[in-house]
């Protein structure tokens, strides 16, 4: 039984790594100061945002886009208006596709 609860420990973890450093790097880069995975802080959470996207086949290129470029618009119910900044290239390319696709898998 041991062994078996070690095992699904040693999973999780592996699991749960990907993720981790995807919010190190969303930490890193300044996007938690707007955002956060399940709620509205400034910005809509993560996880709505993946919603609203699902099934969408130009939703991971329309957000890479407006996470390089900023903009407003598109939440305004949710963010009253204020834009989000241009991150690039402050934030690699290769960074904010990351990003994205970290949060569009919520």
């Amino acid at each position: 039984m041991k062994a078996f609860v070690a095992v699904v420990a040693l999973a999780s973890a592996i699991i749960a790594a990907p993720a981790m450093a995807d919010l190190e790097l969303a930490k890193k880069s300044g996007c938690l100061a707007c955002h956060s995975v399940d709620a509205k802080v400034v910005g809509p959470g993560w996880k709505d945002v993946a919603a609203k996207y699902k099934g969408d086949s130009t939703g991971r290129d329309a957000l890479i886009a407006k996470v390089k470029g900023g903009g407003k618009g598109n939440w305004t119910a949710v963010t009253g208006g204020v834009p989000m900044p241009p991150y690039s290239p402050r934030v690699a390319d290769a960074d904010i596709e990351k990003l994205v696709d970290f949060i569009l898998a919520l």
